[in-house]
C-alpha cells in the first residue's frame, strides 16, 4: 500500500512486483487491484469538513475513433478536455511558510468527474460531499451561485490567473 501512495504518479503493477521481489504477475496484479477499489470506497465514505476550496479542472482524455475527424471545439467545452470539479480540505499553515509555498496545509483531495459546468450539477455535488458547517472559497464563476443552502458560508474570489493562487492554491495544484 505504501508504494502506491508514496508518488505522485501511479505505480505499475509490474514495478510493484520488481520492488516487492515476486516473480509471478498475477498476485500482485490482484492484490493492487482490490488495494485501488478499498480506497476509492473508502473516498466515498467522508465529506469534507472545515475550510474548502473548490474549483473546476479540466483534464485532457483520449477521443473515440468516431470522433477524431469531427471539427473540435475549442477551451472550456473541448471534446478534449474531461471537466472534474476540484474540492480540497486547507486549513491556515501553522508554520513559517517559505516564500513560493501556499499559506494553507491540505488534508483531504476528491475529484469528481462531472458530465457539464451547469449549476445544478455543481451544486448537488457540493450537497453530498461537503458538510454544512463548510466555508467554501471559490473563484467567481457563475455555476458558482447556490451554495448558500449547502454550506455555512461561501467566499467567491473575483482575482486574475496570478492573485487567484494565493485563494486556491492547492486546488490549482491538484
Amino acid at each position: 500500500m505504501f508504494l502506491l501512495t508514496a508518488t505522485k504518479k501511479s505505480f505499475s503493477t509490474e514495478e510493484l512486483r520488481r520492488q516487492l521481489g515476486h516473480k509471478r504477475y498475477q498476485p500482485i496484479w490482484e492484490m493492487a487491484c482490490k488495494l485501488r477499489d478499498v480506497m476509492g470506497k473508502r473516498d466515498d465514505r467522508y465529506q469534507l469538513t472545515g475550510q474548502v476550496e473548490l474549483d473546476e479542472g479540466f483534464f485532457s482524455i483520449e477521443l473515440p475513433e468516431e470522433e477524431k475527424n469531427e471539427p473540435l471545439k475549442r477551451g472550456r467545452g473541448s471534446q478534449k478536455k474531461a471537466k472534474v470539479l476540484v474540492m480540497v480540505e486547507s486549513s491556515p499553515s501553522e508554520e513559517v511558510v517559505k516564500k513560493g509555498r501556499p499559506s494553507k496545509t491540505v488534508r483531504h483531495l476528491k475529484m469528481q468527474v462531472i458530465p457539464d459546468l451547469k449549476s445544478k450539477t455543481i451544486t448537488d455535488i457540493v450537497g453530498e460531499q461537503l458538510e454544512p458547517s463548510v466555508e467554501l472559497t471559490t473563484d467567481d464563476s457563475t455555476s458558482y451561485i447556490k451554495f448558500e443552502e449547502h454550506v455555512q458560508s461561501h467566499q467567491a474570489v473575483i482575482a486574475d490567473k496570478n492573485t487567484i493562487k494565493t485563494f486556491l492554491p492547492w486546488v490549482h495544484i491538484a
